[in-house]
């Protein structure tokens, strides 16, 4: 005898029970939520068998409550628990059987408070238990819809059984299911016994779940679900690649000023260890150009500390400082080394134009003599030579300034990347070396 389609309640035939009925023509079991005993639709609903010690797990969505998902009505009808237990830990989910009279059966399944809408698939490929135990790379399966790489194997049993069913589910009984994902979409290949199923899952927010079923779900995430899409923001894109373009540009004229020489004022001016203090004389003729003031000693295992002293055309102070060359060599068992510089160098801005005196005074100056030196002078160095330069260009505010497009363009990028890490985090594939 089969199911009368025209029924819209029963009484359960085990405990009396009233029960609605919800599902489609191809319902085969209801299982009744008082006594927990399976009424088979297809005959009389007289009674298969009695589910003993069942909980019932909490769940925002209840057998009846009607919803639109994708533009299509459909009411809850069935719900499933499945466990996992696996390294001492249980991991469950809820599978909402959903029905729609236009569309047919799907899933809304509920875990860790993310919401995952799953129908059937009928496209080609499969990923079976042997491909993923041998295979040096994760499997994975190409579709019109994209390519989908291997995620985890789960090994479940049911826990839980309520409402109608277009199968006959079992307390305990095992599926195997291999998950395979996209970037918009997971592919699950399941086996119960010798029966395999193909599935298509997508993520669905609370704010989809809540407008289509019209009540307030109370579902607190705490992390990332393998489906949950990244949620750019209104600018994301059009923010990470403006700020892409504009840290390119301005590293780019960094480098153009950067690489901008400038105009010889004064080149190669000697000054002898004899001749110090030395005042040397310098003609700007423009202000407001970056000039560097460049020293170079003949130092070997040695070094001199200079102070140098520089004031304007109206015998104002531009600056004080002080400044070290040194270089030092020698050997040891790991043969010849060197380290230190010979020359220094000091950029300002001068504010106006004129001629400059430069006061050079060497108050320190010293040798080296270490252990594995090598050629050390009679004195710390014989002369140095003075060159100033003017017109030069700096880089580092477009470096600056590039270095903070270039943070921008990171966050932006980096969030998304975060969010993909996160949700690839939870695969069981392990690449061995």
């Amino acid at each position: 005898m089969t199911r009368n389609s025209e029924v819209t309640s029963i009484n359960c035939t085990s405990c009396g029970a009233g029960l609605d009925v919800l599902g489609g023509g191809r319902i085969m079991v209801q299982v009744c939520p008082y006594c927990s005993s399976e009424l088979d639709a297809q005959d009389n609903y007289k009674v298969l068998r009695r589910f003993k010690d069942q909980k019932r797990p909490q769940s925002p969505l209840s057998i009846g409550m009607c919803g639109k998902l994708y533009g299509v009505e459909f009411v809850i009808i069935g719900l499933v628990e499945h466990t996992e237990r696996w390294a001492g830990r249980s991991f469950t989910w809820i599978d909402h059987q959903l029905y729609s009279p236009t569309h047919g059966y799907a899933w809304l399944t509920l875990e860790n408070n993310h919401l995952v809408f799953t129908r059937r698939y009928r496209g080609s490929g499969w990923i079976s238990e042997h491909w993923v135990e041998t295979a040096d790379h994760p499997p994975s399966v190409r579709t019109t819809n994209g390519t989908y790489v291997y995620y985890e194997t789960t090994n479940s049993t049911i826990t839980y059984v309520e409402g109608e069913f277009t199968w006959s589910p079992r307390m305990g009984e095992r599926t195997v299911t291999i998950t395979a994902m996209s970037d918009t979409a997971m592919l699950g290949f399941s086996q119960t016994g010798s029966e395999r199923e193909a599935y298509r899952s997508i993520y669905v927010s609370r704010q989809e779940a809540e407008d289509g079923f019209g009540a307030k779900l109370d579902l607190k995430t705490y992390r990332v679900h393998p489906l949950q899409p990244f949620v750019a923001g209104r600018n994301f894109y059009f923010v990470m690649l403006t700020s892409l373009v504009f840290a390119a540009l301005c590293l780019a004229l960094a480098a153009i000023f950067t690489t901008r020489s400038g105009q010889d004022v004064l080149r190669n001016h000697t000054v002898r260890t004899a001749d110090l203090p030395v005042e040397i004389e310098i003609p700007l003729k423009d202000s407001n150009n970056l000039t560097a003031i460049s020293l170079q000693g003949d130092v070997k295992n040695s070094w001199v500390y200079m102070d140098m002293e520089l004031v304007d055309p109206n015998d104002q102070p531009v600056f004080e400082a002080g400044r070290t060359i040194e270089r030092y060599s020698g050997r040891d068992s790991d043969g010849n080394w060197s380290e230190g510089s010979p020359q220094t160098r000091l950029i300002f801005r001068p504010e106006v134009s004129g001629t400059y005196t430069l006061t050079l005074t060497v108050p320190e100056q010293g040798l080296w003599r270490g252990t594995g030196a090598v050629g050390i002078p009679e004195q710390p160095f014989s002369q140095l030579k003075v060159d100033v330069r003017s017109g030069l260009s700096s880089g580092y505010w477009m470096m600056l300034l590039g270095g903070l497009f270039g943070a921008v363009f990171l966050l932006q990028y980096g969030r998304k990347a975060l969010h993909r890490r996160a949700r690839w985090s939870g695969t069981d594939w392990v690449d061995e070396d």
